[in-house]
């Protein structure tokens, strides 16, 4: 069953969004096993995101490797709001 988890962080800016993608691939995480579907939306100087993963264990999996990054580059960390996916449209 797929999830739908959608990230608004504090102080999460575009410039701190694309250092925490940077890192993530120099982590070899850049594309983690699980995820589908990843979106930064930016909105009023932050960025969200909305990412699509296969299970709730892989997410899991990842959070290791992203948390300690969104602490260094000093993000407010916030629970996601997760939710399963109900139908994906493309187009």
């Amino acid at each position: 069953m797929a999830l739908g988890i959608y990230f608004v962080h504090e102080g999460f800016t575009p410039e701190k969004y694309r250092s925490a993608i940077q890192q993530l691939e120099a982590a070899g995480a850049g594309s983690p096993t699980g995820r589908t579907y990843h979106f930064a939306l930016e909105s009023n100087g932050e960025v969200h995101v909305f990412d699509v993963w296969e299970s709730q264990e892989e997410f899991d999996a990842f959070g290791p490797t992203l948390m300690p990054i969104l602490s260094g580059l000093g993000v407010g960390l916030k629970e996601p709001m997760v939710a399963t996916v109900e139908n994906v449209l493309l187009g």
